[in-house]
């Protein structure tokens, strides 16, 4: 084997080795440490992963790139599993608001929040849709981001808008070193226009955009947000099921603001993760747990809302419930494509430590994609996304928080990154 990139003298190489799977309990604390690693690459495959010196069955040249990782920390590339990546505008304008105590739901109400951005993204040409995107893409592959989730939405009733937001998506998959896997959500909100009559638009989304979608192979999974005021448990069921008909992987939005009954719904329909979880039942959790649905929490969105509420991560650990964590990055709840920042968040208000929160940003993030078997851990195998932080542990980054850490970025076995 002849290794085509190398990374050498690693103070701290973290590589989640392990089962291919979502970490629950203690696995979560189990990072796989080797100090003064060393890993080699092939193409876009990992090919060794070690202490110290390579073996003497791979063979470098004047070709091979050789990076010194000494004072260095490396991690898996890291997951941002759960992002609205592709709209138009932005929403400054509702800062106001919200420093006054205005709730979301009330803004929403008022024909602000997600009913601006659908209007900003309907009136967005592909190219510009594009652009803004591949910005905040770059910004997310320079904090350490190999992998996102990107879901659609900012359509509604016109669908063409949803079709334009998941194409935008296809095409950046294609060009941009970050991986883009795409989630179809027609339903993120109840038009305006079906606002005494939402079951029309629920069957719209039904029979209409879903098997579209699904036929165009535009999206792997379908997202409803299941909340008070915007789809019911029993409207949210109808659709995930309509979805997996057509082969799109159940998401939902649960249980953000309201103890509705998401976090259950998700165990029942058997969606691959329940996002958010602010307001889920002590119920709802163990069935999550017993399913092995992925919870994904986003604490940046509940630390820009001011609600004072966040998601009951240590009890979902405690539990049994994998968890995974995302920037939501999003024109309005959740503005930043920072995943740093937020693992910083979930460790001082979660309580989280830097070994579950490694594990919840790359494994249990890769897991939630249906992805742990291909990305997610550093071993032998498995494709070469790698982090390298300028930073001397893993706490180090945690603990030094509001900085970008990254040093360089090793996408598909490519230099994509370098700070």
């Amino acid at each position: 084997m002849k290794a085509d990139i190398v990374i050498k003298n690693i103070d701290k190489l973290y590589t989640l080795k392990g089962a291919n799977r979502a970490r629950v309990k203690e696995e979560m604390k189990e990072v796989g440490l080797i100090e003064n690693g060393t890993l080699a690459i092939e193409k876009d495959r990992i090919i060794y992963v070690g202490e110290g010196d390579l073996p003497a069955d791979i063979e470098i040249d004047h070709n091979t790139l050789v990076i010194d990782g000494r004072g260095k920390t490396a991690t898996p590339g890291l997951v941002d599993s759960h992002t609205h990546l592709v709209h138009g505008g932005s929403r400054e304008n509702e800062l106001a608001m919200k420093l006054k105590g205005v709730k979301y739901l009330d803004i929403l109400e008022a024909g602000g929040g997600i009913h601006s951005t659908v209007n900003a993204t309907k009136n967005a040409s592909f190219d510009e849709l594009y652009n803004k995107a591949k910005k905040s893409l770059d910004i997310m592959l320079s904090f350490g981001v190999t992998t996102v989730e990107a879901k659609s939405g900012y359509g509604l009733d016109d669908f063409e808008t949803e079709i334009k937001q998941l194409e935008v998506a296809k095409k950046l998959n294609e060009d941009h070193p970050v991986d883009i896997v795409s989630t179809f959500m027609g339903a993120h909100a109840i038009p305006p226009k079906y606002k005494d009559e939402p079951e029309k638009f629920i069957q719209m989304i039904i029979n209409e955009m879903i098997p579209q979608v699904a036929e165009r192979k535009l999206a792997k999974f379908n997202d409803v947000f299941c909340e008070k005021g915007v789809f019911s448990i029993e409207e949210s069921k109808e659709i995930l099921e309509a979805g997996l008909k057509h082969g799109l992987l159940p998401k939902i939005h649960a249980d953000e603001i309201e103890p509705l009954g998401g976090a259950e719904l998700a165990a029942e329909v058997g969606c691959i993760s329940a996002d958010h979880l602010v307001a889920a039942s002590e119920k709802g959790i163990e069935m999550m747990a017993e399913k092995g649905v992925v919870a994904n929490l986003l604490p940046a969105t509940s630390f820009n809302l001011q609600s004072g509420k966040y998601a009951k991560a240590r009890t979902m650990i405690e539990k049994g419930v994998p968890v995974a964590l995302s920037t939501d990055y999003n024109p309005g709840s959740c503005p930043t494509e920072n995943l740093q920042l937020v693992m910083s968040f979930a460790s001082l208000i979660f309580r989280m430590t830097p070994e579950e929160v490694l594990t919840a940003v790359t494994i249990n993030g890769a897991a939630g994609l249906d992805l742990a078997d291909e990305i997610g851990s550093i071993e032998v195998g498995k494709k070469a996304d790698i982090v390298l932080f300028d930073a001397p542990n893993l706490e180090y980054i945690i603990y030094h928080f509001g900085i970008n850490h990254t040093a360089k970025v090793i996408k598909a076995g490519k230099l994509a990154f370098e700070n």
